[in-house]
């Protein structure tokens, strides 16, 4: 049951990374928890007593099942996107209106052998690397204005290592 009004509700605080390959392609990985065609770089929250970098970290980690990458850059400030208020409705008990993320942009030094999803509770069901210019057609329409926010800043990173 939602705690207030839509338009009432702050931001969650979470983290977004652009893990890019030495071919100056993007990770996405398909999510678990639908049925559409939805995929989409790593993300996540914010945990108690984190920075945004130690999240960015722990999420690569969960999520990608690798920590062999370096931080090349990241987003000048929080980029926020709503979530649909159906939506919001149901996810994170209704707390909040969407997220405000900072954005990492992070090397991949291994192998594709090193991405192991399932090194925690899968989050993604398949994985492949991307053009970053073409993420915002593979995101789920409610975040493409934000996947186009994160192309425009890191667009000069997508390039061969």
């Amino acid at each position: 049951m939602p705690t207030s009004p839509f338009a009432d509700r702050p931001y969650r605080e979470g983290v977004g990374i652009a893990l890019f390959n030495r071919d100056g392609q993007v990770f996405v990985g398909r999510r678990t928890d639908t049925e559409e065609a939805a995929w989409q770089m790593p993300q996540g929250g914010i945990d108690a007593g984190e920075t945004p970098v130690q999240a960015a970290l722990r999420e690569l980690g969960e999520e990608v099942g690798t920590s062999n990458a370096e931080i090349i850059g990241a987003s000048r400030g929080w980029l926020e996107y709503d979530l649909p208020p159906d939506l919001a409705d149901k996810v994170w008990h209704g707390r909040y209106r969407g997220q405000r993320q900072m954005w990492f942009a992070m090397r991949f030094l291994g192998r594709d052998q090193d991405i192991d999803l399932e090194a925690h509770e899968a989050e993604f069901a398949d994985w492949r690397w991307v053009p970053l210019g073409l993420t915002p057609s593979l995101i789920v329409p409610f975040k493409r204005p934000l996947y186009e926010m994160v192309v425009a800043e890191f667009a000069g990173l997508a390039v061969p290592a």
